[in-house]
Order: structure tokens, then sequence, then C-alpha cells
């Protein structure tokens, strides 16, 4: 019977919180640079630039901070470099996306699901620390 409760509890499968947390900034991460990030610099030499512009910078400068935070940022928390600082600018950008650029909504045409998400998963990583596969712990 321990067998069987030990199977159904999956202790075979040992708690690896450093391998959870590097597969959470790899996923993360790149998602965000890759499918995000990267059109946003194609948008940088747009004449006119087109953006929300929720603070009163100007349009560019706003497409500029979220392109920053989506590709320099999350590069930085996929290789574990100053990853809390990384993470707080993708945080704000992902917190501005969503209740300002998308209104908070969650469902329905122009939903913020994915900033929601992305916020959600940086907010973890943020709380957590990048982990031991990190630059930031070799730097220790």
């Amino acid at each position: 019977m321990s067998r069987v409760r030990s199977l159904l509890r999956l202790e075979a499968v040992a708690l690896q919180p450093d391998l959870a947390l590097l597969l959470l900034r790899v996923w993360f991460g790149l998602s965000l640079c890759v499918l995000h990030g990267w059109g946003k610099i194609g948008r940088l030499s747009a004449d006119p630039v087109q953006f929300a512009d929720p603070f009163g910078l100007g349009m560019g400068p706003s497409l500029a901070l979220a392109a920053a935070a989506e590709v320099v940022g999350a590069l930085m928390v996929v290789i574990g470099l100053a990853t809390r600082w990384a993470a707080l600018g993708v945080i704000v950008t992902m917190a501005t996306a969503f209740f300002f650029a998308h209104g908070g909504k969650l469902t329905g045409e122009g939903n913020g699901e994915m900033p929601f998400l992305f916020l959600g998963a940086f907010l973890a990583i943020f709380l957590a620390g990048p982990g031991r596969f990190s630059v930031d712990d070799k730097l220790k």
C-alpha cells in the first residue's frame, strides 16, 4: 500500500525548485521577447509611431520603454542577470498593458489575457528570485 501511495503522490519526482525556476524564466522570458518584444522594436521606426501613451511620455518613448522591457528585460530574466530588477520592469510593463491598454478585461474583444499571464509569471519570478541556475547565483 505504501508503494501505491508513493506513486500517487509522485514521490519519485524529486522536488526541483531551481530547475522549475529556470524553466519558468526561460519559457516566459523567451515567449515575451520573441512573440511580443521583437515586433515592438520593428514598430519603433514607423512614422508616426502608434502606441498607447498611458503616462503622457509620448507614443515613441512609451513604445521604446515597452520594447526594452519585453526584449532586454525578458532576456536578462532568461539568463538570470539582475533578475528581480529586470522582472520588475516587465511587471510594470505588463500591468500597464493589462490595466490601461486592455482595460483590465480578461475576456471578450481586445482582452488582456496575455499581459495578465505574463504579469503573473514575472511576479512569481520576482518573488522567488532566479534560482541556482542563473548568472545572479554565480555572481554571489
